[in-house]
């Protein structure tokens, strides 16, 4: 129902907190209260701390090579909007869904840095679920819808995740 300001009120308030940078952020925050609450349940190695900073340094690299790629097809970023292209080649030939990917590495790379292993053992496939089913899904529908041929194609070479 619209306000009489055209808003869409708490619907259309809640569709823009219903957002991966959202849901990102609200697992990252999980981790670190697992590992800062239950010490007794953390790891401690430099390994981890590299192998940490190397996961969230290549998250962040993914998305940004995912950011560029959709500004220059000058197509949208925001998962609840239609797409005005289907962007398929660079980083894109490789992951279908490249920006979700990089987050998933950052929740990661930060469980390891933190050696929070239950977060990472419990939240991973949580947070993969969780964004599969609310945005990439619904994501492909549209998609499928608008560009049928170029999807199907792109479908068959381009695995989801990895």
């Amino acid at each position: 129902m619209q306000g009489p300001d055209g808003s869409q009120g708490l619907r259309g308030a809640l569709k823009w907190l219903d957002m991966p940078p959202l849901w990102t952020l609200l697992f990252i925050a999980l981790a670190w209260v697992q590992a800062s609450r239950f010490p007794e349940f953390t790891w401690e190695h430099p390994a981890f701390d590299l192998l940490g900073g190397l996961m969230v340094g290549g998250g962040l690299i993914l998305a940004a090579l995912a950011f560029v790629q959709f500004r220059r097809a000058s197509t949208t970023l925001i998962p609840h909007q239609e797409a005005q292209a289907l962007v398929t080649s660079g980083i894109y030939s490789r992951s279908r869904n490249p920006i979700y990917l990089g987050d998933a590495m950052i929740i990661a790379g930060l469980c390891a840095f933190w050696g929070a292993w239950p977060a990472l053992v419990v939240l991973m496939p949580l947070f993969i679920w969780l964004i599969t089913d609310r945005f990439i899904l619904p994501e492909e529908d549209r998609l499928v819808a608008a560009f049928p041929e170029q999807f199907e194609a792109w479908e068959k070479q381009t695995r989801r995740w990895i």
